[in-house]
């Protein structure tokens, strides 16, 4: 599954009456403006926000019980993404769970042959897009899970299985949230 956007193809209403947009052309502005995506309803956001921000306060909730810091700034976008862009491809499970796994594995194996430098944490990060581009499993903030090993290098026995369990955390509520409000898109699209 391609996750490119194809281009918008509305023909161009005439523009009259003007003698600087030929015929038939729309100004930059306009033609760039028309293809941001409706606004959702205040209803929604206030649903999508809430539900997020929820599912954000339980990881630190379970971080401060097992004093360990669960809430890492790629969950964070990874919660903003399969709350308000549940129909994406970047917000499936699938992407979701496996995307931060493979970026946990690409950043500890770029930690082990240069030990965080910035430049090595630009490398893990293009090597979990790879990774995640050939796995159908596109996630960005799994590239940032990646950096985040490589600067900080914390102990893959206890940041390994906590990333797991918030990823998991993350797609339930998402799943729970899509459920509770009856005009939400339901989540998700797919599951694998």
């Amino acid at each position: 599954m391609s996750t490119d956007i194809a281009p918008h193809l509305d023909p161009a209403p005439a523009v009259t009456g003007s003698a600087d947009v030929p015929s038939g052309r729309r100004p930059r502005l306009a033609r760039m403006a028309s293809r941001a995506p409706a606004r959702p309803t205040p209803a929604a956001a206030a649903h999508n926000v809430s539900a997020a921000t929820a599912a954000l306060l339980a990881l630190v909730a379970i971080g401060a019980a097992l004093h360990e810091p669960v809430l890492i700034p790629p969950l964070a976008a990874s919660a903003a993404l399969v709350h308000c862009a549940p129909a994406l491809p970047l917000a499936q499970p699938r992407s979701v769970v496996v995307g931060h796994l493979l970026g946990a594995a690409a950043g500890y194996a770029v930690a082990l042959a240069a030990h965080g430098s910035a430049w090595a944490a630009a490398l893990a990060a293009g090597v979990t897009l790879a990774l995640t581009t050939l796995a159908r499993t596109p996630h960005s903030p799994a590239c940032a899970t990646a950096v985040v090993i490589v600067l900080q290098e914390p102990a893959p026995g206890r940041f390994v299985p906590l990333l797991f369990g918030s990823t998991v955390l993350l797609v339930l509520t998402a799943y729970a949230a899509s459920r509770v409000r009856r005009a939400a898109p339901r989540y998700p699209a797919y599951w694998w």
